[in-house]
């Protein structure tokens, strides 16, 4: 066994601790603003039809009852919290009465589709050519002009997908220029559908793909390079062993243990990462429902989604700690 109890009992409880600390952090920094998002929403229902009801202020008071925000913060905080333990995020203040449990499911297919798959995918072809890159025996073409690709990491990913927006989908009309499906189908469970939805996925994901993959292929060209030196692998080139071994079962290896790492926290980057590309490729993820609850001000639904990226994040490190005995043998996390 590569894992102690006590060992497996502090990680889990650092774990919790993270969960508990976030979701502090998330309750307390949107009270530091002084706007009453009921009271905003209510006014632009009213500035929307014209007309403003009588006893405007009576109705302000009951909604804030309904949602708890008359109470003391300290009561809040524990209702909340409470909350988060049974995994109740409550009902959306925007989009009442809509719960935001509702809101996420509905948004969270089309970032996991889009921004997970593609994080990964860059991520295997980031690494396969950073090891390419920094492996002694590769070609000429690898070493010296494969690495020429890489310069498009340098360009954020808002603006490199405006760059594709414009060429794929304006001018050259190659790709749908918005959206998530094609306002003339209907949602269904149907191949004609399902080729429409990734037709529109096809710009979000090469936008996140070709943004992040020099970045991914740099890291791994000097890890490729510093384990060249390595006694192991100066050993098994004199034990005569085929390249292609040495290259993988030896170089690879050894090298992607902080690429992995790095995957892990890649993950707290993807609903940040994804508001502009969202927004840009107006694809209805996460990300935009994350930047249009901050314009509205809609705690519930703020308080949602920064929960569940916490959990989220915070399972993917506790899952790297898990699985690095099994891709380098020398880690054990036990009593010696």
């Amino acid at each position: 066994m590569r894992y102690s109890w006590s060992f497996l009992l502090k990680r889990f409880g650092l774990f919790l601790l993270i969960i508990w600390s976030a979701a502090t952090l998330n309750f307390f920094i949107p009270k530091l603003t002084p706007r009453n998002p009921l009271r905003e929403k209510l006014i632009a229902e009213a500035a929307r039809t014209g007309y403003m009801p009588p006893g405007f202020t009576e109705m302000v008071n009951a909604y804030e009852a309904k949602f708890g925000l008359d109470q003391p913060l300290w009561q809040q905080y524990v209702r909340y919290v409470g909350d988060m333990l049974r995994f109740d995020l409550g009902y959306s203040i925007a989009s009442y009465p809509k719960t935001v449990l509702e809101l996420i499911m509905e948004a969270i297919p089309y970032t996991i589709g889009i921004l997970v798959v593609a994080t990964v995918v860059a991520f295997f072809v980031g690494t396969l050519m950073g090891a390419l890159m920094g492996w002694e025996r590769s070609s000429f073409f690898v070493r010296h002009i494969l690495p020429m690709s890489t310069i498009l990491g340098a360009i954020p990913a808002f603006v490199l997908g405006l760059i594709l927006f414009y060429f794929l989908s304006f001018r050259w009309k190659i790709l749908p220029l918005r959206g998530a499906h094609s306002a003339s189908m209907v949602p269904e469970l149907t191949i004609p559908f399902i080729l429409d939805i990734l037709k529109h996925s096809i710009l979000p994901s090469l936008t996140v793909i070709l943004s992040s993959l020099g970045g991914w292929a740099i890291g791994m060209r000097g890890m490729m390079v510093t384990v060249q030196g390595e006694d192991y692998m100066n050993f098994g080139e004199a034990k005569g062993l085929k390249g292609r071994r040495l290259f993988y079962k030896y170089g690879v290896r050894n090298a992607i243990l902080p690429q992995v790492t790095g995957l892990a926290l890649a993950f707290s980057y993807i609903v940040s990462g994804s508001v502009l590309v969202e927004t840009v490729c107006a694809y209805p993820g996460i990300g935009q429902l994350l930047a249009v609850s901050i314009n509205r001000l809609d705690y519930s639904v703020i308080y949602g989604i920064v929960f569940v990226l916490t959990v989220t994040i915070a399972v993917a490190m506790l899952v790297m700690d898990l699985i690095y005995p099994l891709l380098d043998p020398r880690i054990r996390y036990e009593k010696t």
